[in-house]
């Protein structure tokens, strides 16, 4: 029906509720940029259908009828603001149309639109009550002209044209509502989705920075045997005191240069924690806690337990092996220690490759796997945590980690740090 215009989509834009008011934005000024050309619209077609001959029985239209109808479609105008007055206003200009002789055809579209927009709206006994004083319009027109019309004819336009229009009014308004709560609903597990990113971030910044304050304090217990050995030999062996200062020298600055990392980490926004409170690991050992922070020594190690536990890894250096910073180290450690947990988690058995690059400004890793028939990684899914976390290590020197599926099968996770 041509009451229907526009109106379905209007409302999958969303109507204010009858409790909720919304600032004015571009959709409101859309929506009533649309009303008012419904309303002139509806307006001008009465004014050209009012210039035919009306059936018998009904007077042609003049100056009268013309302002009536002008009335009746500008009311329109409202009709999202005031639903249920801008159908009385136009049902009651309507029947005054009819009272005064006018053919009712001419102004009947108003009415049923502002139908549609109140059973899209309102409450049912709202919207049933509206519905109700169309069908006595209708029939109070036909009784008007009774000897010019047909009553059953009459009777059943009474009951089907309102009757549709609610029912498409109302099956309108619930998709509406359908459509608002999923707006709603997305809008909730987004920001959820971003809340639990910013507290894993912060997690694992802490986590991060507890195992660089260990290295550090590794780094300050060298200093310090180191100095206590140059004092004691340095009345007999000053080319020893020497070589311990040179020691204490090199040592401070890597220390320095790992607490200002560590202090760079501890930096965090205000999107994240306020009060810095981290979980403990459920997984982690209560021992490890005073182990020393684990390096490149342990890697073999590591790669026999994803062994036992049913992936095939091989280990692959490449390059002439030099002496990393013990917190780069670390990074270096922990990245493949996620990446092949995240290979055992999601691959099942299959095989691994971890290849370890020296290159002249770069240190290079890859953990590769080559999947398996029961898993297969979804490109479009978010990164997981464990991700989160390595680029978190790697941003702290100024490296970079990349993570996905690989052209031919599996997955592929690259970390590369400057040196």
């Amino acid at each position: 029906m041509h009451a229907g215009f526009g109106l379905r989509e209007a409302l999958a834009e969303g109507h204010p509720s009858r409790s909720q008011s919304r600032p004015w934005s571009w959709s409101r000024y859309r929506s009533l940029a649309v009303d008012s050309g419904l309303a002139l619209g509806y307006a001008g077609a009465g004014l050209l259908l009012g210039r035919e001959q009306p059936p018998a029985g009904w007077q042609p239209l003049d100056e009268l009828g013309a302002v009536l109808t002008v009335l009746v479609g500008l009311a329109l105008l409202a009709r999202r603001i005031a639903p249920v007055a801008v159908f009385a206003t136009s049902s009651a200009l309507w029947i005054v149309f009819i009272a005064c002789g006018y053919w009712p055809v001419v102004n009947s579209m108003p009415p049923l639109l502002g139908l549609y927009t109140v059973a899209a709206t309102r409450s049912l006994r709202t919207s049933v009550g509206c519905a109700v004083v169309v069908t006595g319009t209708w029939v109070y027109a036909g009784l008007g002209n009774a000897e010019n019309s047909s009553m059953p004819t009459v009777l059943a336009q009474a009951v089907l044209f309102p009757a549709v229009v609610f029912v498409v009014g109302r099956g309108s308004g619930r998709l509406a509502e359908r459509n608002r709560q999923f707006a709603e609903l997305t809008f909730q597990l987004r920001a959820q989705q971003e809340e639990n990113a910013r507290r894993a971030l912060t997690e694992e910044r802490v986590r991060i920075a507890r195992e660089l304050h260990d290295v550090v304090a590794h780094h300050m217990s060298v200093i310090s045997l180191q100095a206590g050995m140059a004092s004691y030999v340095f009345p007999t062996d000053p080319a020893a005191s020497r070589r311990a200062l040179d020691t204490i020298a090199a040592t401070s600055r890597e220390a320095l240069e790992e607490m200002r990392r560590m202090l760079d980490l501890l930096r965090v926004g205000r999107e994240d924690r306020p009060d810095g409170r981290t979980d403990p690991d459920p997984d982690a050992d209560p021992d490890d806690a005073y182990a020393p922070a684990p390096g490149l020594e342990l890697l073999d190690r590591l790669l026999d337990r994803v062994r036992d536990a049913g992936v095939h890894v091989t280990m692959e250096v490449v390059g002439t092996p030099t002496r990393l910073p013990q917190g780069m180290e670390l990074c270096v450690y922990r990245v493949i220690q996620e990446a092949l947990t995240n290979v055992l988690k999601h691959a099942g058995p299959t095989s691994a490759a971890v290849t370890l690059r020296y290159e002249s400004r770069a240190v290079v890793v890859t953990v590769t796997d080559e999947g398996s028939g029961a898993f297969r990684t979804n490109p479009v899914l978010a990164p997981g945590l464990g991700v989160i976390g390595m680029r978190e290590r790697a941003k702290v020197y100024g490296g970079s980690v990349t993570a996905g599926p690989r052209t031919l099968g599996g997955f592929e996770v690259r970390l590369v740090l400057p040196r």
